[in-house]
């Protein structure tokens, strides 16, 4: 089904969504505001009755279904925030609703779904594995998939944000909107451009999913081969052929963010408005302020949607220690300093008054006399980047050998935590990152396949508080043991080899 932008208008305009959805307000963010030298507000879809805008969508695409439609009952997949739209929206329709969700999604959210009213099924270990299901099963039952954003009428839904922004504030000069498979952001551009043409509408993706910017890439949508999960809300594989041709033609540009940059954007909404938005409701505002710092922009007005708030609590402890980063207001370094008495006074005195925030060091037995002492650092910055590199040249004239982790993800997720051990001399050794299911049975399945062959050598776990955590581990095997990756593969989790990152090995490896 392909409508044109009249079409879209209509729909928009007449779409019942107010049946189901709150109009939600645009509300001032006064101290980013200071900061940046802009007017910026945020559209407080958080306070939606399902805490996400995928009320609207869902609803306004059931709500046209005709009586017979009704009457078989809708089924779709999702993981998260669609699930509860779609729940909600049967519940107040009278209509049947089936959710399929991967046997990995966190128990929370499941009892969400069915405490609104949905009949929750737990398929398959994956988010596309319960999509097939929920589309077999629509064939088979009757049912009508309710697509969580490639369907013309979920994006009319979306689409009423888009009316409200500028009916809030007709002076908009810009609107950034969080991207994952593409219904908000064409839903939001479609409306916007067909009234008020001049206001920019620009898409934000989390650079581990950006699926629409590999799109304009490449012409076409294309399926990533893997994307990460801390923003699980945009974590989409894949845009839609509809919101991409939308996407296409009417958005004025696509920026990137990173995790620590997003997770900044929390903190930001907490300080500012005191709203505690998942990782993707804050994708949005982390693209905003990076658009405005990179354009220098002036005396505009900004806004950015919070797309939802469902948010995992524990997750809150790893956006806390990111944020930092994310705001350039901590670098993390890996030093060497020679290991003797005194050595520790002299390296802080060369920081001066600078306020260190974390140092982990640990005195190694299998150290070769006058080896040096590697040392993890963590100092508080003023003037970001600026200042990091001031520092690292301060030390480096001082002698110290000096390596910048402030970039490195495999530091920020383990590394930090794991100072003190490196491989003995000698053994051939193998590091590889893993995204791991949160799911009963997950370690025992990977022990199984790999830690009967392999000798482990290093492990670390850590939990962020999302559906999936993430494990280093060392293998005792060489370059050339095509079987250990072959082994990984049956596995099915996702992986890289983490062998040559900077911070494993300055801290890890002999």
């Amino acid at each position: 089904m392909t409508w044109d932008s009249a079409r879209y208008l209509k729909e928009v305009l007449r779409a019942p969504v107010y049946e189901a959805a709150e109009h939600t307000p645009l509300q001032e963010m006064s101290a980013l505001s200071a900061r940046l030298g802009c007017t910026v507000q945020v559209k407080r879809e958080d306070l939606q009755a399902v805490h996400s805008f995928k009320i609207r969508g869902a609803y306004n695409a059931m709500r046209s279904l005709d009586e017979a439609a009704r009457a078989r009952g809708v089924i779709t997949a999702s993981a998260g925030n669609h699930a509860q739209g779609v729940a909600r929206s049967a519940a107040l329709l009278g209509v049947s609703a089936t959710i399929v969700m991967p046997t990995v999604t966190p128990r929370i959210k499941v009892d969400a779904v069915r405490a609104l009213g949905g009949e929750v099924l737990l398929f398959g270990d994956n988010f596309d594995a319960a999509a097939r299901e929920a589309r077999r099963r629509a064939e088979a039952e009757g049912r009508t998939y309710v697509a969580p954003f490639d369907d013309p009428r979920v994006i009319a839904g979306q689409g009423t944000i888009g009316l409200e922004l500028i009916q809030q504030d007709a002076q908009l000069d810009r609107v950034f909107v969080p991207v994952g498979g593409g219904g908000l952001v064409s839903g939001i551009a479609v409306l916007v451009k067909a009234l008020m043409p001049d206001i920019a509408v620009i898409g934000v993706e989390h650079e581990e999913s950006a699926c629409l910017s590999a799109a304009l890439e490449a012409g076409e949508p294309v399926t990533l081969g893997h994307v990460g999960l801390f923003a699980e809300g945009v974590a989409v594989r894949r845009v839609g052929d509809e919101t991409f041709r939308l996407c296409r033609a009417l958005l004025d540009d696509v920026v990137t963010v990173s995790s620590d940059e997003v997770s900044a954007a929390v903190r930001d909404l907490f300080e500012d408005v005191r709203a505690v938005p998942e990782p993707s409701g804050a994708v949005a505002l982390a693209g905003l302020k990076k658009y405005a710092g990179e354009h220098a922009l002036s005396a505009e007005r900004l806004a950015c949607v919070l797309s939802g708030s469902n948010l995992n609590f524990h997750q809150l402890r790893y956006i806390s220690e990111r944020s930092e980063i994310g705001e350039q207001r901590e670098a993390m370094l890996g030093v060497t300093i020679p290991e003797r008495q005194g050595a520790f006074l002299r390296f802080a005195s060369i920081l001066g008054g600078r306020a260190v925030t974390e140092f982990n060091y640990r005195v190694s037995a299998s150290a070769e006399p006058g080896e040096p002492a590697r040392i993890f650092v963590g100092v508080r910055l003023s003037h970001g980047r600026k200042e990091r590199r001031e520092i690292v040249a301060d030390l480096e004239g001082c002698g110290y050998g000096v390596i910048d982790l402030t970039e490195d993800e495999l530091a920020k997720v383990h590394v930090r935590s794991m100072i003190g051990g490196r491989a003995p001399r000698g053994m051939a050794e193998r590091l590889f990152s893993f995204e791991f299911p949160e799911a009963p049975g997950a370690l025992v399945r990977f022990l199984e396949v790999l830690g009967t062959r392999w000798n482990i050598t290093l492990f670390h776990y850590r939990t962020d508080g999302a559906d999936y955590g993430r494990i280093l581990c060392g293998f005792e095997a060489g370059e050339g043991d095509v079987e250990l990756t072959e082994h990984m593969d049956r596995l099915g989790y996702a992986y890289r080899e983490e062998s040559q990152d900077p911070a494993a090995r300055f801290f890890l490896a002999r």
